[in-house]
C-alpha cells in the first residue's frame, strides 16, 4: 500500500508541481497561456479523476489521494502563476470534488462486482 501512495506522490508532484514550473519556464507568450488552459483544464482534471479512482480500491488506506494531489496543485499555482489568486482555490475545489466523486464512483462499482 505504501508503494502506491509514495507513487501517486511522486506523479501527483510532477503533474502539479513539474509541469507547470515547465510552463512557466519555457513557454513564452501565447503559447504559455495555451499550455496552461491545457494544464487546468484537461490534463490536471484527468489526473484529479484518475487519482480518485485508484483511491476507490481501497478508500480506508488512499482516501488522501484526491486531497494531496488538489493541495499540490494549489501550492503549485500558488508558486508558479500568482500568490494567493483566489480562482486557483476553485480549481482546487473542483479538483478535489472531481477526485472524490471518482473515488466514490470507484467504490461503488467495485462493491457491486
Amino acid at each position: 500500500m505504501k508503494k502506491i501512495i509514495m507513487i501517486n506522490l511522486a506523479v501527483s508532484a510532477v503533474i502539479m508541481l513539474a509541469l507547470p514550473w515547465l510552463a512557466v519556464t519555457f513557454v513564452k507568450g501565447d503559447a504559455g497561456m495555451a499550455v496552461c488552459f491545457l494544464l487546468f483544464f484537461a490534463v490536471d482534471p484527468i489526473y484529479a479523476v484518475m487519482a480518485g479512482v485508484s483511491a476507490g480500491k481501497d478508500i480506508r488506506r488512499l482516501w488522501s489521494l484526491p486531497i494531496i494531489s488538489a493541495a499540490l496543485f494549489l501550492a503549485g499555482a500558488w508558486m508558479f502563476f500568482a500568490i494567493g489568486e483566489k480562482a486557483f482555490l476553485l480549481y482546487a475545489a473542483v479538483y478535489l470534488v472531481l477526485g472524490m466523486a471518482a473515488m466514490c464512483i470507484s467504490k461503488f462499482i467495485r462493491f457491486w462486482r
